[in-house]
């Protein structure tokens, strides 16, 4: 009996170490999960502060960041996006015309391209768009993927006024080359 109970209380201590080790890693785990949901929140500030659609694409075109501003431009939400093969997104965006853009950027052939155009999104509203596509790269020079911008002019007006010495942000419609 005396051995069964030094047994049961050697298995105790075992148990109560194992105890503090799970709770010194849950800790460790829920910090960690603060700063990374500090960080998406970072994030998400940036993207919704651009006045931009900004899309990311990892090396086989499949949607990995999709922005709010997209979302209005091209009327499909983030869920639908994520994870989506960017070319046969149903957004009227003209992929066709993106596609060599983009697949220059990523076998390095462009380290940016621009290009002008016109479209037609989901909701049958004609946008003219600068777009914008630059490698993104992490620790290696090869490009992970892609980071497209779009970005539409702003609206033009008679009254528009630029103060001397400042430029005015916009650019001409697609035909303007």
């Amino acid at each position: 009996m005396q051995s069964t109970n030094e047994e049961l209380e050697t298995m105790n201590e075992e148990l109560q170490s194992m105890n503090d080790e799970l709770q010194a890693t849950n800790e460790e785990l829920r910090e960690r999960t603060s700063e990374i949901s500090s960080l998406n929140d970072f994030m998400e500030s940036i993207l919704g502060s651009l006045d931009a659609a900004v899309i990311v694409l990892d090396r086989d075109h499949v949607v990995r960041v999709w922005n709010r501003h997209a979302e209005d431009l091209w009327g499909l939400r983030e869920d639908e996006t994520l994870g989506a093969h960017f070319l046969n997104l149903d957004s009227g965006l003209p992929t066709e015309q993106l596609k060599p853009l983009i697949g220059d950027v990523l076998h390095g052939e462009d380290p940016a391209a621009e290009l002008k155009l016109d479209a037609i999104n989901r909701r049958g509203r004609s946008i003219a768009l600068r777009v914008t596509v630059t490698p993104l790269r992490s620790d290696s020079d090869a490009p992970t993927g892609v980071l497209v911008l779009m970005e539409q002019p702003p609206p033009r007006s008679d009254t528009d006024a630029t103060a001397p010495g400042s430029e005015k942000r916009g650019f001409d419609g697609p035909d303007s080359g």
